[in-house]
């Protein structure tokens, strides 16, 4: 059994730590020596000794590799977690966080939030303005959640301003960022997004569906409704896709909701959904309110539904209210 045992150490010592391969070396070497030793001394125990002094032997040596190994699995999750916190506050820092977001701006009020699922997330929103009357309003989900997704969510991000600005044209602006995209993705990767250009001397909104969840509209005298706009492809699923615009025309009081799938696929611990007529009944609740707070009456009505179950989705929603202006501001 012990030349066996020494045959797989010789074979095998290279997948072994080099201190305990001495141990098991002296594992298998003591009870010879004892044995040899009690031929020549028969009256004392020397293979008893040498049994319980190797096994011990072994065994610290065991405890002391394991040790050294949690200290570096705990030196390694430590790392991952500063990296991970890292990734979240450059991911927040991508998104428009500071309010009021356009203090100059009397023509519209504007607020948005994001709640990853995880420390970082593929959801992402954006508004900023295009030239100097018209505002450009971004509400996109990528496919895949953590790491991965964050990096093609900030990727998308930028592409889609920067075509934004260029095109100042929803249509053009999605399918060159669905052609670049589509460029070199080998993992596979897409992103839905909802994409509009709101001129706010007239009210009137271009927008552009790629495979995103429909937008909630509420008219100055009504209550939020869906506002069933037509989707495009996902961007990121096939190049050279055409997308198509539609036109809505705002007035003073008007307010837009956008939205992610992580808000009407919120589940509870009974894994029903909290849908899209639950959705605007929140909104309908505070439709009355600033952005901010009907953001926070959604948030709140979710949060109620879902209660202890955990978060399998991010969260991502945004409210514009236009408030029109007067022709006269503008010469």
């Amino acid at each position: 059994m012990l030349l066996l045992d020494g045959i797989l150490l010789v074979k095998y010592r290279k997948s072994f730590d080099r201190k305990l391969l001495i141990a098991m070396w002296v594992y298998i070497a003591a009870p010879i020596v004892a044995a040899v030793l009690k031929a020549v001394f028969p009256d004392y125990p020397f293979i008893m000794w040498a049994t319980v002094i190797v096994t011990t032997y072994l065994l610290l040596s065991i405890l002391r590799i394991k040790s050294e190994e949690y200290e570096k699995q705990k030196a390694e999750v430590t790392r991952l977690d500063t990296e991970l916190s890292l990734a979240t506050k450059i991911q927040e820092d991508m998104l428009p966080s500071e309010y009021p977001a356009f203090p100059d701006r009397k023509e519209f009020d504007i607020y948005a939030s994001m709640d990853p699922a995880k420390e970082v997330g593929g959801d992402f929103y954006d508004f900023f303005m295009v030239d100097d009357h018209r505002l450009g309003l971004v509400m996109a989900d990528v496919s895949g959640k953590g790491v991965p997704a964050a990096l093609f969510m900030m990727s998308s991000k930028i592409m889609l301003k920067n075509y934004t600005l260029m095109t100042k044209d929803p249509k053009a602006a999605l399918e060159k960022t669905n052609y670049q995209i589509c460029q070199n993705n080998r993992e596979g990767m897409f992103v839905t997004v909802w994409l509009g250009i709101l001129d706010v001397k007239t009210g009137i909104l271009t927008a552009a569906n790629a495979g995103h969840e429909q937008p909630a509209l509420k008219e100055p005298n009504g209550s939020f409704e869906l506002y069933k706009d037509k989707h495009g492809l996902m961007v990121g699923y096939m190049d050279m896709v055409k997308y198509r615009t539609y036109e809505l025309t705002l007035t003073k009081g008007s307010k837009l909701f956008l939205y992610t799938d992580g808000v009407v696929e919120a589940t509870n611990a009974k894994e029903e959904l909290f849908g899209t007529d639950r959705m605007l009944e929140a909104l309908r609740r505070a439709q009355n309110g600033t952005p901010k707070e009907i953001l926070s009456q959604v948030r709140r009505s979710v949060d109620d539904f879902v209660q202890d179950a955990p978060q399998y989705d991010d969260l991502t929603m945004l409210c514009l209210e236009y408030k029109g202006t007067e022709v006269a501001e503008y010469g």
